[in-house]
Order: C-alpha cells, then sequence, then structure tokens
C-alpha cells in the first residue's frame, strides 16, 4: 500500500473544549439517566431512615412533617420525583432499544424527545401536589 493511497487524517484537536460540543438529544436523554440514578442511589438511605423513622414512632412522624413542610425540603423532594420519572422512562427507552425496537436514527431521536415529553410534565404534576 502506496502512502498515495492512505487518506490523511485530519489532525485530533489537542485541548477538547466541552463547552463548544453540541449533544444531540439521545446523549443528553443518557447523561441525564446516568445522574438521575445516581441522585437516586444517593438518596435511597437517607429516604429509607426517613421512612424508617416516620414509621417508628408518632413523635418521628410529627418530626418528619415538620421537616416536610419546608420549602426546601418540598423542592427536594420535588427534584427526587423528577429523577424518579426520568430515570423511569429513559430506562423505558432503553429496554426498547436493546430490544431492537427503534434503533434507527429517526426513531431515536423522537423516543429521546418522547422521554422529556412525558418526564416533565409527569415531575411537573407531581411539583404541584408536593407544594400544595
Amino acid at each position: 500500500m502506496t502512502t498515495s493511497s492512505v487518506k490523511a487524517a485530519r489532525p485530533r484537536p489537542k485541548h477538547l473544549d466541552l463547552t463548544k460540543i453540541r449533544l444531540p438529544l439521545p446523549g443528553w436523554v443518557s447523561i441525564m439517566h446516568r445522574i438521575s440514578g445516581a441522585a437516586l442511589f444517593l438518596a435511597l438511605p437517607l429516604l429509607l431512615w426517613l421512612l424508617d423513622m416516620s414509621l417508628g414512632t408518632e413523635v418521628g412522624f410529627d418530626a418528619l412533617a415538620g421537616v416536610f413542610g419546608q420549602w426546601w425540603m418540598k423542592l427536594i423532594l420535588a427534584g427526587l420525583g423528577w429523577a424518579y420519572l426520568h430515570h423511569f422512562c429513559a430506562g423505558v427507552r432503553y429496554l426498547l432499544l436493546d430490544m431492537h425496537k427503534g434503533v434507527d436514527l429517526a426513531s431515536a431521536r423522537a423516543s429521546a424527545a418522547a422521554v422529556y415529553f412525558v418526564s416533565v410534565p409527569l415531575a411537573a404534576l407531581v411539583a404541584w401536589r408536593v407544594f400544595l
């Protein structure tokens, strides 16, 4: 093989500017799926402790009722609600992709958009219910 038949490779960038990379919607769904899964995993011990505390005694339940009445705790619960709903919807998408359903480019983009079109309104509904 001669050097003339080898295609000249473009020089690779030495310093990648991550702020200038435009990620497609399925990429954002993937990243947010990982972030929401990590958030749920890290919050699980706290949520289990809070459940145990609320079921343990009446005093513990009353103490938690006071804490959950605070605006910042409601914001955390709304965020965890969104994380769960996004993770669930994206998980269903990935199960379908694993079964080779919707793997072509147009379907993959449509299913990525569907994750947000379903999870964001459901999360808004959960947040509205939490803040009542």
